[in-house]
Formats: C-alpha cells, structure tokens, sequence
C-alpha cells in the first residue's frame, strides 16, 4: 500500500468496502502488478474476479464476492444456515464448503461447482429476510444487510435436499431457537410440487426441539428409519420421594427402557481430574437411572452414524427384556422447561 500514490491509496481505501472489478480498480489508478502484490499481501482479497477489503473475515469475503457475481441471488442453503446459527450436519463434511445462493429464473440458469452452489427456484417475499449484525466490530459486518432466505425457508430448502438424518439436524435446532412447525408447514404449503417436498414433510414431521445434539439427532433418524416407535426426549424420573436430577436423552415407557446418546464433548476437560469427575457423575448417574427398574443402552457416534444396524438390533433386544421385567409402574414426565439436568 506504501507504494501507491497518496491519491491512489485514498481512492481505495474509500473504494474496497465492496466487491470491485480489475477495470474499476484500474480505473483508481493502479496497475496490474499493483493488484497482484496487495493481494499477495493481503490488503485485496480476490475471489471470482472480484476485489475486496483484506481485512474483512476471509469466508464474508467469499460470500460477499459470490453475491457480486450474481445480481439478484440471495443467500441460501448452508450459507444462510450459518448466518442463522442454525445447525448443519452431512456424513461427507468438508472445511471448505461453497457459497450457496438462490434466485428466480428471470436472472439466468443454475450453476454448481465446488466453491458455489447457485440454485434456480421461486423466492416469494415471505422467503426472504436481510442479514444483521451485532454491531461494527462483528467479524461478518461486511455483510449486514445481504439478503439471505429467511429461518423457516433454509430449513426447508435443506430438507428437501438431504438425506433424513442430515435434515433432521437443523430442523430440530430450528425448532429449539427459532421457528414454529407452522411456518416450515407455510413454507411447504408453497412449494407443494416441488423436488424433494415429501422428504422434507417426513424431516419436519419428526422434527422435535427437545433433541439436544446433533448426535440425538441422528439417532431419532435411525431410529424412524429402522421402524421404532418415536421415544420420549428428555425424560425425568420419581424415585418415591423427589424428581430425581437426572433426565434420559431417550425413554420407551412401553418397554421400560432409556437409551443414552454419548457424544465425546460429555468427556472432555481441561485437566485429569476434571475428567475423572466427569466419568465419576456419569457412573452415578447411570446407576441411580438403573435403579428405576429399565433396560438402559448407551451408544456414540460411531453406532449412530457407521453401524446403525447393530444399534438397533440392540434396542430390540433391551425392548425384549424390558417387556419381560416385572415391578411397579415407572413413574416419569418430560423435563418441565428451564430444568437443569445433573449432566
């Protein structure tokens, strides 16, 4: 930058708040070898012939550019997932993912690649929304107010695009923070027809806020796909005197029997001793929900996710012995809301 002629740097400094194109920078006053050395410095950052601030975070420059690129489109997809906060799971996971954008057919034809995803489809203005940010200070304030598909439309958009237990991911945290069954029943009312609808119909009939992790999630798909009954999330438990401090991630009253979700961030401490406590909690609590008398099957990501066959050949078997076991009625409820469990 310290090579630019003064008026030259005031004019870009004032110009790279937005995307810029090789002429309108050229037209500044630099050169060609300019450009190449601040992008090699990392004053510009270049993605798809477009020119933007270095400063700016290096993935809402990516998008910002990609909006560029094509006028009219909106954000879509896992991008507008992630400017949500909204969960997103696939079994092919990728640091790197493309921008994803949608727009109406009038502005031109469909485009994939492996850095962006251009989708063609119908955008009614319900479907829509603008990005905010906090405040200036916000890594992605470069983007405040880019349109983007609003919560209940990039909920659907994915649904009817993934697989059951990937879908399931982010309608259940969509649900817990924040959308109701009946806008995703709006938004699917309007693409009735469309690609995918029933797929994404099935996603948010099962779509439940109780479920807690990603892993839950999945679980609740392998389950529904394997012909489960759907299991109470959440359950609590009286033990004759008190509601007991635990709850289970998984409860089928008709068999008397709870499974337990073990994702590995349940165990992970900053020190030995830590850790130590943390198996110790999970030991006693484990036998205080053995004590009410049910079958109790703990699984983790690899039973879920890689051998989903065997976990539920397992819950059939503790189905089996829960039907056999004999002794009072368990007395339990859902978590009432605001509950903090042990765990």
């Amino acid at each position: 930058m310290r090579r630019l002629e003064p008026a030259v740097r005031e004019r870009l400094l004032a110009g790279i708040n937005r995307p810029r194109r090789r002429d309108d920078l050229l037209r500044l006053g630099l050169t060609d070898g300019d450009l190449k050395r601040l992008v090699r410095n990392r004053t510009l950052q270049r993605f798809w012939k477009w020119y933007v601030d270095g400063t700016f975070d290096p993935e809402a420059a990516r998008v910002l550019c990609a909006l560029s690129s094509y006028p009219g489109a909106v954000l879509s997809h896992f991008t507008a997932a992630r400017l949500a906060g909204l969960r997103t799971w696939t079994r092919h996971d990728t640091s790197e993912k493309p921008v994803c954008l949608t727009r109406t057919r009038r502005f031109g034809r469909r485009s994939h690649g492996p850095d962006l995803a251009l989708r063609v489809a119908r955008l009614d203005l319900g479907d829509l929304r603008r990005f905010r940010v906090a405040g200036p200070d916000d890594p992605l304030a470069c983007l405040d107010g880019a349109p983007m598909t609003a919560p209940a439309r990039t909920v659907v958009d994915l649904a009817r695009q993934l697989p059951l237990a990937e879908a399931l991911v982010t309608v259940d945290h969509a649900l817990a923070l924040m959308v109701g069954r009946d806008e995703l029943e709006n938004v699917l009312d309007r693409q009735c027809g469309w690609p995918g609808v029933q797929a994404a119909r099935q996603a948010i009939g099962l779509g439940d806020p109780q479920s807690e992790s990603v892993l839950e999630s999945i679980a609740r798909a392998v389950f529904a796909e394997a012909g489960l009954p759907a299991p109470v999330l959440q359950a609590q438990f009286f033990d004759g005197e008190r509601w007991t401090p635990e709850r289970t991630d998984f409860w089928w009253p008709q068999f008397r029997t709870h499974a337990e979700a073990d994702g590995l961030a349940k165990f992970e401490a900053a020190t030995p001793a830590e850790r130590r406590r943390l198996h110790r909690a999970a030991f006693v609590r484990e036998q205080r929900l053995a004590a009410h008398g049910a079958e109790l099957v703990r699984f983790g990501w690899e039973d879920a996710v890689h051998e989903p066959a065997d976990l539920v050949r397992r819950l059939r078997q503790a189905f089996a012995r829960g039907l056999r076991r004999t002794g009072p009625p368990i007395r339990w409820r859902v978590a009432p809301p605001g509950f903090e469990a042990s765990w």
